[in-house]
């Protein structure tokens, strides 16, 4: 079902993103370099193990999982977290908590675009 997800996603336009990154704590010069970011998300998958990398002007990131299973991530706006990614409905839904807090980022192929929603 991960393989749906495999390939090179291009975004195309962000809604309400930087009230988000306020929201989760993300500085005012962080926020504006990032929101002007247009970055490139590759994902594969390698038997069990699924790779998703965000590449950018403002910063390449990459994180290397297995679902269902916690892992630690150091995030674009340098928080440490532990996520745990699942599938769910079609969707790979990630979990990041840290300092009491949590937020949700859900992917979701819809026709031939990749739909990213975060909830904080």
């Amino acid at each position: 079902m991960c393989d749906a997800f495999v390939g090179t996603w291009k975004l195309v336009s962000s809604e309400n993103f930087e009230d988000y990154m306020k929201e989760v704590g993300v500085g005012f010069t962080t926020r504006k370099m990032a929101g002007m970011a247009k970055p490139n998300l590759i994902i594969s998958v390698n038997g069990d193990v699924i790779t998703i990398r965000s590449e950018s002007a403002f910063k390449n990131t990459e994180i290397s999982f297995k679902l269902s299973q916690e892992f630690e991530e150091v995030t674009a706006d340098d928080r440490k977290v532990k996520s745990t990614i699942t599938l769910d409905e079609g969707a790979l839904v990630q979990v990041q908590k840290w300092d009491g807090k949590s937020t949700t980022i859900k992917r979701k192929r819809v026709d031939d675009k990749l739909v990213v929603v975060s909830i904080f």
